[in-house]
């Protein structure tokens, strides 16, 4: 949620941008879960849990926004001024990043109410 977060940011910053001259668009590239003790940056670096009993679960170390990836896009489009954001591009950014947040909200408060029930607290 948080590299959706800082995503968002980023479009709106691309889209408050797009008269400057010469401003380049800027994204995060998506995190990669490909392995274990993956953060969301990409690296293997970064904070883990510690286990203090034997029943806790283990889980991956969560990154904060400062570690995402952020790149510059090349635009297919440049204006004479040498600015490179295309709205209607960032706006379809932007709608698609909104859905995505919804749907990883929903899914976790679908995922807290399934460990509610597990637990007796409903």
């Amino acid at each position: 949620m948080q590299w959706h977060q800082e995503r968002q940011r980023l479009l709106s910053e691309n889209i408050a941008n797009s008269d400057t001259p010469r401003f380049k668009p800027s994204d995060l590239t998506p995190p990669k879960f490909d392995g274990p003790g993956i953060t969301a940056s990409g690296t293997g670096a970064g904070v883990s849990l510690q286990r203090t009993s034997a029943s806790h679960l283990t889980g991956f170390s969560g990154g904060d926004h400062t570690s995402f990836q952020r790149g510059k896009l090349g635009g297919a489009e440049t204006r004479p001024a040498g600015n490179a954001v295309v709205l209607e591009d960032e706006m379809l950014k932007v709608a698609e990043n909104q859905m995505d947040y919804q749907a990883t909200a929903s899914l976790y408060t679908k995922s807290l109410g399934i460990m509610k029930t597990a637990l007796g607290k409903r």
